[in-house]
């Protein structure tokens, strides 16, 4: 048995997060098929909204990308604390910073705060990554596959179908941050609570995705519904009820499609003090959370899915994982 002790950073639209971990593995193992057990050593998210108006610019705004800078600098000092050296560190960025036309600048920035270069990865990287964090815990006896893991980012939505590994996957541009800023939002303000004719549009962008994945995804396969990212660990919480939020209550809590129906038209309802105040919404994700929802119901609706599995454990997980196999 080996450990290595690693740090990851995850890099989406609308939050930056930070897991430093030690991953111990087995020496006879070999390649990506290595489960491995990560112990938490430090995890902590901060919501900077690096796609902030990305989708209407094409550029990242100069005020995001200094909300990022800084939480980088808070995060050099934690794994710098825990020793970790920069050939043991890296830093994954997804959809935000694919789509900007100014994302040398978020590049050099990093560089120069993290002594790492952030790879800007595809979205059938950012899939593979999701895959791994959210399924190398899941029991088949308890979880049947195949799987499928849906993760709701700010900019995109990946669904990755597989059982051992990645078998099918598909990134789409439906996002929380992106379809708030599509079709939640007039004249650049946020409707408090949105009209029927702003929710039929969202569900509308979600469920022309739906038709592109199911192209070269069989979603009908899947067995088992694993969801991922803020929104889905949120409403996880909320169905729970919890007075604050509590990951090892969440992960793989299961859901079932009649309590995400409530909890969805309970949100839209909602003013934004109303979202606000239930105990284990992170005030970042207050304005996305209408959006997310409405994309976890439809895809849920579509799929037939009686519940969906809530993992804690998600792409950042998958990154520490596959940095350490790297380095053995």
């Amino acid at each position: 048995m080996t450990t290595s002790r690693v740090a990851a950073i995850d890099c989406g639209t609308n939050s930056i997060r930070l897991l430093v971990a030690d991953l111990t593995v087995s020496d006879s193992a070999s390649g990506a098929g290595e489960t491995g057990t990560l112990t938490d050593l430090d995890r902590r998210m901060e919501i900077v909204r690096l796609g902030q108006g990305v989708d209407r610019t094409g550029r990242l705004a100069p005020e995001a990308l200094e909300r990022t800078f800084a939480a980088c600098r808070r995060y050099a000092e934690v794994i710098a604390s825990f020793g970790v050296p920069p050939e043991r560190t890296r830093f994954i960025a997804t959809s935000a910073s694919r789509d900007a036309e100014n994302r040398d600048e978020f590049v050099s920035g990093v560089l120069d705060i993290l002594g790492v270069e952030p790879e800007v990865i595809t979205g059938d990287q950012e899939a593979d990554f999701s895959f791994t964090g959210a399924t190398k815990e899941l029991a088949a006896g308890t979880f049947a596959p195949p799987y499928l893991v849906v993760d709701i980012g700010g900019g995109s939505t990946e669904f990755v179908l597989g059982a051992e590994s990645v078998e099918a996957a598909r990134s789409v541009d439906i996002g929380c941050v992106r379809l708030t800023e599509r079709h939640l939002t007039v004249d650049g303000a946020l409707t408090e609570t949105p009209t029927a004719a702003q929710v039929d549009a969202v569900r509308a962008d979600v469920s022309a995705a739906l038709d592109e994945v199911a192209r070269t995804v069989p979603l009908e396969r899947a067995r088992t519904l694993v969801g991922l990212a803020g929104t889905v660990t949120t409403l996880g919480g909320i169905a729970l009820d919890l007075d604050a939020y509590d990951s090892s209550r969440i992960h793989h809590t299961r859901v079932p499609l009649h309590r995400i129906r409530e909890l969805t038209e309970r949100l839209l309802s909602a003013t934004h003090d109303e979202r606000a105040a239930i105990p284990v919404m992170h005030p970042g994700r207050v304005d996305v959370i209408n959006a997310g929802a409405l994309v976890l119901l439809t895809i849920m609706e579509r799929l037939g899915a009686e519940e969906v599995v809530v993992s804690e454990h998600d792409i950042l997980d998958g990154i520490a994982f596959h940095t350490a196999l790297d380095e053995r």
